[in-house]
């Protein structure tokens, strides 16, 4: 198995836990992979469905991947407010050694945005967290797979027709029309 590349998109969480006995709650995520911990930006939205729309990658070492029966994507949510109830939300564990397995057979895996349960500190669930998952197999194609996306967002923009006629030079246009006039 090679090393490879695992991009996790936060997208939203919904039904969660309102941990504040006042105000309105801030979340944020702490996203643990193997050895790896990223944290999140503060959510936008309201408590009902907090948003976060954000990409992490981690580097998977090729020990990473033979391994990856055992491993998990941890996803803890957090809220911001620390002077009343606030802290540990609730969590939701991902397996994700079938996504790093079928995505070294295939070379690159997809998995859209799916709905995990959030679990609280007595073992209860209470909402759910949405996650989508991408598996490069090697590192060389994820840098070039995102290569050219970039590439593809510098192109140039489309114009309207009127806005190219108007870089048509002036005198292409009257040379073209007394030459129709004239004979």
């Amino acid at each position: 198995m090679n090393a490879g590349v695992l991009e996790v998109l936060l997208v939203n969480a919904k039904g969660i836990k309102h941990t504040n006995l006042v105000g309105t709650p801030s979340y944020y995520v702490v996203i643990e992979c193997g050895t790896q911990s990223q944290r999140s930006k503060v959510s936008s939205g309201k408590h009902e469905k907090p948003w976060w729309n954000e990409k992490f990658i981690f580097d998977l070492s090729t020990f990473d991947c033979k391994n990856s029966t055992h491993l998990n994507l941890k996803c803890r949510i957090m809220d911001t407010r620390l002077f009343t109830n606030g802290g540990f939300v609730g969590e939701a564990e991902i397996y994700i050694g079938g996504i790093i397995s079928e995505g070294n057979e295939r070379g690159y895996i997809e998995i859209k945005p799916s709905a995990y349960n959030v679990v609280l500190e007595d073992d209860t669930y209470k909402g759910q967290i949405k996650i989508g998952f991408k598996f490069f197999a090697k590192k060389e194609k994820y840098v070039i797979e995102k290569g050219e996306f970039i590439a593809e967002e510098k192109k140039e923009p489309s114009h309207s027709i009127c806005g190219s006629i108007w870089r048509i030079p002036w005198w292409k246009i009257f040379s073209n029309w007394f030459r129709i006039e004239g004979g």
